[in-house]
């Protein structure tokens, strides 16, 4: 597993506060580019509240969020996607009576003006773009049949395929393999190996098997604050960390 040192986000004194709770504070880290960051912790710790931050859902109260030189904490919701900030909820989102072509076809990045949207016409870059993606998340053989009747765990990769086929630099994904069979978990570390050939991910897991195969560095999460940040062998014997979290 190698990583570049050439940094993608930088997130740097990030806080959040509702109503006086600091759900997220003085949060940092960075994630390099073709990095997988896994983010830990116990319910409540602050880990989805993370990804609304950076991906513009939730303001934050202070700090900053840099991007490919960019800060996100001033921009819209939809400039953080454009600018290539890919984001997978933990309940699939596809769309059900489309087959798995359609829900490819109708994500792939158009024109912005009128005039390309309203000309657009499946060309061969597209369709090859399609392809790919659908071999690289193990649906090509499913293109042609309905999502509603895929498995959850088919049903997952689809939606991280129609995140990728807007080519993010950075994919964050919560709970990618929650309710997945064992093989499918296996083949989904799999594929996290893939896409950090051109990408980094951002992920956020309970499954501690799965996060010991796909991790390049883990950070921990406890009331919102950082207690443990590093290889998943060093979390893994922190005592801080063993105390609030392993040692449930």
């Amino acid at each position: 597993m190698t990583t570049t040192n050439e940094s993608l986000l930088e997130v740097e004194g990030l806080s959040v506060s509702f109503d006086g709770f600091k759900a997220v504070d003085d949060l940092s880290f960075r994630i390099n580019r073709g990095e997988i960051r896994v983010i830990i912790g116990p319910n409540g710790a602050g880990k989805t509240t993370v990804l609304d931050l950076i991906c513009g859902r939730t303001a934050a109260t202070s700090g900053s969020i840099r991007f490919a030189g960019r800060e996100l904490t001033r921009m819209k919701e939809y400039d953080i996607v454009r600018s290539g900030v890919g984001r997978k909820f933990q309940t699939p989102s596809v769309y059900e009576d489309l087959t798995v072509f359609e829900n490819l076809e109708i994500s792939y990045p158009r024109g912005r003006g009128v005039f390309e949207a309203l000309f657009f016409r499946q060309d061969r870059a597209m369709l090859e773009r399609i392809n790919d993606i659908a071999a690289m998340i193990y649906l090509d053989d499913k293109l042609d049949q309905q999502a509603s009747g895929l498995s959850h765990g088919q049903k997952q990769w689809l939606e991280i395929g129609m995140l990728l086929i807007q080519d993010p630099a950075l994919l964050m994904l919560d709970e990618p393999v929650a309710g997945m069979t064992i093989s499918e978990r296996v083949r989904t570390a799999e594929l996290l190996q893939r896409i950090i050939q051109s990408r980094s991910v951002l992920v956020i897991e309970h499954d501690m098997g799965f996060v010991e195969k796909i991790a390049h560095q883990v950070t921990v999460l406890h009331q919102g604050r950082i207690i443990s940040d590093g290889s998943m062998e060093h979390v893994k014997n922190d005592p801080k960390v063993v105390e609030v979290y392993l040692g449930h």
